[in-house]
């Protein structure tokens, strides 16, 4: 069994006020252990002042593993949209 790489793109909640964009990040790469190695989280613009979270992580290639992370970060306070931006075999 091989590992996968993915890339999120962490959208703040759009109906939630005053979302901290570094509070999602620092509790994102508290979401690392020894199933999902969060390698980087990066905060981007996204428009008018607004800000997402890009989120690298590398895990087993395991059924349900990519989706229960993101449950795990659909958890964070703050948190909208989730988009997987990349995927890939290593």
């Amino acid at each position: 069994m091989g590992e996968v790489v993915m890339t999120y793109k962490v959208n703040p909640h759009t109906e939630v006020e005053d979302v901290d964009p570094e509070a999602i990040a620092s509790t994102v790469l508290g979401l690392a252990d020894d199933v999902y190695d969060v390698q980087a989280v990066e905060i981007k613009p996204l428009a008018f002042g607004l800000k997402f979270v890009q989120v690298h992580v590398k895990m087993n290639d395991g059924p349900g593993l990519p989706d229960a992370f993101e449950a795990k970060m659909a958890e964070i306070h703050g948190v909208g949209e989730i988009e997987v931006l990349s995927m890939g075999l290593i």
